[in-house]
């Protein structure tokens, strides 16, 4: 693999270009932020926060379910400690939440499907569409309860493995169309 990103022939620029990500992209915004003026990202479903704060409340709830009844049974102020750890803990989640799934993002190029996430550790997967081997659409009883899908697209490797959450089902399926013609047609080059 070059280490130049420009000895493939493609740009960093290039729209359909799925080079190495080495390089900070035009203006300085990092390798995570590639071709800014290029790259139409499209987001996800702001419903999906509500869904990920009602499985925080779930895990919180039995979180001071368990720490309230030691405290009770107990009197230690161990326990006492630990109720309050455990409402900061959930309020600072339950703002990450918020912020963490505004960050997703995914954008359907020529060649390849860009996925953004993440606000600490920032994640950027393209997955080319000759790699994919199959696109999964799922969506579990609360994700139904509001609407929503997940689409995760299977490759050979299992590290490249990309999902996007909090699609709409129409939009989902037809993403997984889309995504299952193109890997098709991308396969039979090979």
């Amino acid at each position: 693999m070059p280490s130049d990103p420009g000895a493939s022939g493609a740009r960093p620029s290039d729209p359909g270009a799925s080079g190495p990500l080495l390089t900070a992209a035009p203006g300085g915004r990092g390798p995570l932020e590639p071709w800014p003026d290029t790259v139409n990202w499209q987001p996800i479903s702001t419903d999906l926060i509500w869904v990920e704060l009602i499985r925080l409340a779930v895990v919180v709830a039995i979180g001071l379910a368990v720490t309230a009844v030691g405290w009770a049974l107990s009197g230690h102020w161990l326990f006492g400690l630990a109720v309050a750890v455990v409402l900061v803990l959930g309020a600072w989640r339950a703002v990450a939440i918020v912020r963490a799934v505004r960050a997703w993002g995914y954008a359907e190029r020529e060649n390849d499907l860009l996925v953004r996430h993440g606000l600490l550790v920032r994640r950027l997967s393209i997955v080319p569409y000759s790699r994919m081997q199959f696109v999964d659409v799922s969506a579990g009883p609360l994700e139904r309860a509001f609407d929503l899908a997940t689409v995760q697209l299977h490759t050979a490797a299992a590290a490249s493995d990309a999902r996007v959450p909090g699609l709409r089902p129409a939009e989902a399926s037809r993403l997984r169309d889309r995504l299952t013609a193109l890997g098709e047609d991308r396969a039979e080059g090979l």
